[in-house]
């Protein structure tokens, strides 16, 4: 018999706060009613803040985020446009196959698993690209199976550098809400996330947030892809009113109120900041006991998950199942080629620093019983120190300021 809760530490679905959980135990309503855009509306403009767009608009679907990326390409491309993409994990690994099973033509980069986009692979193709026939450009800003996050600043940097005028696609499932992302700042054209990372909701809702240009692409006279459920216009239509051209998951939408007061109440700098404090605590704890990660670098490193490599000779699978079975707690596992080599914690959401040591102490003690040698309690110590010490700074900074 299992007492207490199992604790998640798996990057997605996150923990829900009991604020949000709240929130959606209301009846059902009706999505028609009158008052229901004083819902509805406040979500749309509060959302633009939180993806940082100010003059485009984003759309909610009732799907994960994969509905998101598919809403992206059919509403914006046509079948056989050119597209440059990278594969370097499982989820940007999926995107490339959505591409291609839509018909696009895809020029794929692979990279090294725990390493991120390639600048310089891309400025490449963007400067051999002197017709610009590559229609967009697709980067997955935060790789959730080798935990690493990718520069996209760095992609928009280049694009401009070359004037070339290809849509940026970004998958921000993993990352928006937890890690800095700046939509009109970075040029961003196509922007996706989903409920159930940092929107601390379960799964089931996803956003995609669309610049003015990807806005115009959609309303110009080239072809798209056949789209019905996931048309822009019919969207557009309904939601400019406050209301949805299919029925929507309301309780939702009480959810999501409760979490972007959240969000904004804490502020999304703060936010931001919390997660890197949370998630550097994490990584000195797994370097303590001797561990690496996935990602080749810090200047790699995911500030929302961190897949970790078991040492040879034990099994990443008996490591998760030990956790689960007898300790009450739920890591990630290592996906396609990294099944069975690597276990992710994930530190993102409604997350704290005691929280954190309870994943690295069961990590630990799962890691002894499935066979791997290591210091007890030595991670554990290495993330305690730091968060006192990044706390430590944090007060001085403030009574300095004051």
């Amino acid at each position: 018999m299992k007492h207490g809760i199992t604790q998640l530490f798996i990057p997605g679905p996150t923990n829900v706060p009991d604020r949000v959980r709240r929130a959606m135990n209301v009846p059902m309503e009706d999505q028609r009613a009158p008052d229901f855009p004083s819902l509805t509306l406040g979500l749309f403009q509060d959302l633009k803040r939180a993806f940082r767009n100010s003059s485009g608009r984003v759309f909610m679907f009732p799907s994960s985020g994969t509905g998101a990326w598919e809403a992206a390409i059919q509403n914006t491309l046509a079948p056989g446009d050119k597209v440059l993409m990278s594969r370097f994990g499982q989820f940007s690994h999926l995107w490339v196959e959505m591409a291609q099973r839509l018909g696009l033509d895809v020029t794929v980069i692979d990279v090294e698993w725990g390493k991120g986009v390639p600048l310089d692979a891309y400025e490449q193709a963007i400067a051999a690209d002197a017709a610009h026939e590559i229609r967009a450009v697709f980067v997955t800003h935060n790789e959730t199976a080798t935990g690493v996050t990718s520069d996209i600043p760095g992609v928009r940097r280049l694009l401009d550098a070359h004037s070339h005028p290809a849509l940026l696609f970004v998958d921000g499932v993993s990352s928006i809400a937890s890690i800095d992302f700046r939509q009109d700042e970075w040029g961003v054209d196509l922007a996706v996330a989903g409920s159930q990372k940092g929107f601390m909701l379960p799964a089931g809702l996803s956003f995609l947030s669309v610049s003015d240009k990807a806005l115009a692409a959609n309303k110009d006279n080239r072809p798209k892809f056949p789209r019905s459920y996931f048309i822009f216009a019919d969207q557009i239509a309904m939601n400019d009113q406050g209301y949805f051209p299919y029925t929507p998951p309301t309780q939702f939408f009480h959810g999501l109120r409760a979490s972007l007061d959240m969000l904004f109440e804490e502020g999304l700098e703060n936010v931001f900041a919390r997660h890197h404090r949370l998630a550097e605590g994490v990584r000195r704890g797994i370097a303590g006991l001797g561990l690496k990660l996935v990602a080749a670098g810090p200047e790699w490193h995911s500030d929302t998950v961190s897949a970790i490599t078991v040492p040879e000779g034990v099994d990443a699978n008996r490591v998760i199942r030990i956790g689960y079975e007898r300790y009450n707690t739920s890591f990630g596992g290592g996906l396609a080629r990294l099944n069975g080599r690597v276990f992710r914690i994930g530190h993102l959401g409604d997350l704290n620093e005691v929280m954190c040591l309870a994943a690295l102490a069961s990590a630990e003690i799962s890691l002894a019983d499935a066979g791997a040698k290591l210091t007890p309690g030595a991670g554990v110590a290495a993330a305690h120190a730091y968060y006192r010490e990044a706390h430590a700074v944090a007060e001085e900074a403030r009574v300095a300021a004051e």
